[in-house]
């Protein structure tokens, strides 16, 4: 982190609001382009990366550069999907099914609209549980160790070895080449 990032982050903790929204203006997009990731899902990516920015306000003083602030923001914004998912449980079956359906279609159209490629690992991915995609992403796309990625959804890292395993083996299965 740069002088000028910890600098950001004092100010904004001693209550400089300006400050504080340069740090979210400058994060903001790398945050959605991992929820997008992790979510498949362009609206409820919105909406948690707008929930995690009110989060970091409220909890800015917390934020103690034990690990980046991306990191930080990660995790923030990891659990709250994760909480979101298991509200979601309570919901039924067929619902979340449909919605997880039209997110997919709806990240589909968002890539071929920008005349992006919809490429085959994505579609794979978006077969894989919610917790598997998050623990390939994080550690194969962002490159989080085991641990950061354990301690970011508050899970021992075992299990996200095993996530990881379990992932990049129903991703090899369905691609059929070296392609991840």
């Amino acid at each position: 982190m740069g002088d000028g990032m910890l600098e950001k982050i004092s100010q904004a903790q001693q209550g400089d609001a300006a400050a504080l929204a340069v740090l979210l203006r400058e994060h903001y997009p790398f945050l959605y382009k991992y929820l997008i990731k992790a979510t498949l899902d362009p609206l409820l990516a919105e909406e948690i990366a707008q929930d995690t920015m009110v989060r970091c306000m409220e909890k800015i003083r917390t934020y103690n550069g034990s690990s980046a602030f991306s990191s930080w923001l990660i995790t923030i914004a990891s659990r709250l999907y994760i909480d979101r998912k298991r509200r979601w449980k309570r919901e039924a079956k067929w619902q979340q099914e449909q919605a997880q359906e039209q997110g997919i279609r709806r990240v589909r159209w968002r890539f071929e609209s920008r005349n992006l490629e919809w490429s085959d690992v994505l579609d794979a991915l978006s077969r894989l549980s919610s917790a598997q995609r998050m623990a390939v992403l994080l550690k194969h796309y962002y490159g989080y160790g085991y641990d950061e990625i354990g301690e970011m959804l508050e899970i021992p890292s075992g299990t996200v070895k095993s996530r990881v395993a379990a992932g990049l083996g129903h991703l090899r299965k369905e691609l059929n080449e070296d392609e991840i």
